[in-house]
């Protein structure tokens, strides 16, 4: 018995160091194609946090005329985060930003791909990004998790301020001072972060701020284009 121990052990440690190396092959990268397919690609078990910002299947084109791939259908969401839930590893956090008025769409998915709501965040703006029944003041976001995680020593209070990001890059572009406070509650110095919907590369910009490796996939190469000179130029915003 004592030697079946020992073997199980061996195999367990040699799993996990395997996964390390399969996750250090990530670290610091940014790629330009469709998630799904990325993903596919990647091991099982080999990201420590999911912090991503989906389009919200709201047909949506900012004053400009700016649009955003696979906006026009639900058919991507399932997909997607069945494959993050994959490459998440065990007892592991996912955050994800979502369109409240598809939130059945994004639920199901969720639900589906296995993760478990824990907690919901609204941030609040001090000013409205549109006006139809009522005035748009507010974005949210679902907490998710994989497996049963312990429970951070300073969670982040789900009612939060909102910084403008002037949507410089990208038409729907997060702040990154939105991002930070998610990722140093529930992740670790060094561990790393996916965003399949990396966009103009707010999630890495805020990863690295925090001494977190990231992982970003995305399928415009226009917002491509602007996270990779975001990264390349050492921004911090």
């Amino acid at each position: 018995m004592i030697l079946v121990n020992r073997i199980r052990s061996l195999v367990a440690a040699n799993i996990t160091e395997q996964r390390e190396e399969d996750s250090r092959a990530y670290f610091d990268r940014l790629i330009l194609g469709d998630c799904v397919k990325m993903m596919r690609k990647m091991p099982a078990a080999c990201v420590d946090f999911v912090l991503t910002d989906p389009p919200y299947v709201a047909h949506y084109k900012d004053r400009s005329g700016r649009q955003i791939q696979n906006d026009d259908n639900a058919e991507w969401i399932y997909p997607a985060f069945r494959e993050a839930f994959r490459v998440l590893k065990d007892d592991a956090f996912c955050l994800s930003f979502y369109g409240w008025n598809k939130v059945d769409s994004f639920f199901a998915a969720w639900k589906e791909s296995g993760f478990r709501p824990v907690g919901h965040f609204t941030w609040v703006k001090r000013y409205r990004s549109s006006v139809g029944f009522t005035q748009a003041c507010h974005e949210c976001a679902y907490l998710l998790v994989k497996g049963r995680p312990e429970k951070p020593s300073n969670p982040p209070p789900d009612v939060l301020s909102w910084q403008y990001s002037g949507n410089k890059l990208h038409p729907t572009q997060k702040p990154v001072t939105a991002l930070t406070p998610l990722i140093e509650a529930y992740t670790q110095p060094g561990d790393l972060i996916l965003d399949p919907f990396g966009g103009s590369g707010s999630t890495a910009v805020a990863a690295r701020h925090c001494n977190r490796h990231y992982v970003l996939f995305e399928i415009d190469e226009s917002y491509f284009n602007a996270a990779k000179f975001r990264l390349l130029t050492g921004s911090r915003n």
